[in-house]
């Protein structure tokens, strides 16, 4: 199976990313094929996570529907 390190990657950020970079960055990788996860602070020096497309969409409905919102 191929790993992320020997793929090109073109990695994308959300547009309310901090300007500090406090954001993930995320790219489909359709060799694999994943959705690949990093800490956009730290580039390419990040660990790079893989998702099936069937986790990456678990994990953003349960973001769409609040359950990982933290109070203040």
């Amino acid at each position: 199976m191929a790993s992320a390190e020997n793929q090109p990657i073109s990695w994308r950020k959300s547009s309310r990313c901090a300007a500090n970079g406090t954001c993930v960055e995320i790219a489909a990788m359709a060799s694999v094929p994943a959705i690949a996860a990093r800490d956009a602070k730290h580039g390419d020096a990040s660990p790079v996570l893989l998702f099936s497309s069937r986790e990456w969409r678990a994990f953003t409905d349960r973001i769409k529907r609040g359950e990982f919102e933290q109070s203040l």
